[in-house]
């Protein structure tokens, strides 16, 4: 094979990784990073205990004007799939309890909202802006991948 015809098939090999929508199974075999963190209502929210569960976690900031905008696809996720038995919350990243606790009451969000306020479950989970969706199954991050939420979760909850 020559040094041409190699590259090409490397790009395209990896062109398809990337494309591909198994692509996001690379993450299959990470385990979730367990947390435990106060709601607004300081309440504890453990990830430990859900640990058997499908759970959706939504990172997000109140200051965040696409996390604005997807709150209405996360209320039909919610409505959709927690009545199947999917546990979802918002995780707000490093932002003050009131503050976040408004922005909950002034959108209506119906899943509880957690307090990140260190950014320590942000980092665990490597998220690098928001909003951002990680899906997590029997303590297993099934994708990170924003477009591939839906789709897992069709598969994980069928009609």
């Amino acid at each position: 094979m020559t040094r041409l015809a190699r590259y090409f098939f490397v790009a395209a090999v990896v062109a398809a990784a990337v494309l591909h929508p198994a692509a996001d199974r690379c993450f299959a075999q990470e385990r979730a990073p367990l947390f435990g963190i106060r709601d607004i209502n300081g309440r504890i929210f453990s990830m430990n205990d859900h640990s058997r569960k499908t759970v959706l976690l939504v990172f997000g900031t109140t200051w965040c004007s696409s996390c604005r905008s997807e709150i209405p696809y996360y209320k039909e996720i919610y409505h959709t799939y927690t009545p199947r038995g999917l546990v979802m919350v918002g995780i707000d990243i490093q932002e003050a309890q009131g503050k976040v606790a408004r922005f909950a009451d002034r959108h209506k969000l119906p899943y509880r909202v957690l307090l990140d306020e260190t950014g320590a479950v942000a980092a665990a989970y490597r998220i690098v802006g928001v909003p951002t969706m990680v899906l997590v199954s029997n303590g297993v991050v099934v994708t990170r991948n924003y477009r591939q939420v839906n789709g897992s979760l069709q598969k994980l909850f069928p009609k």
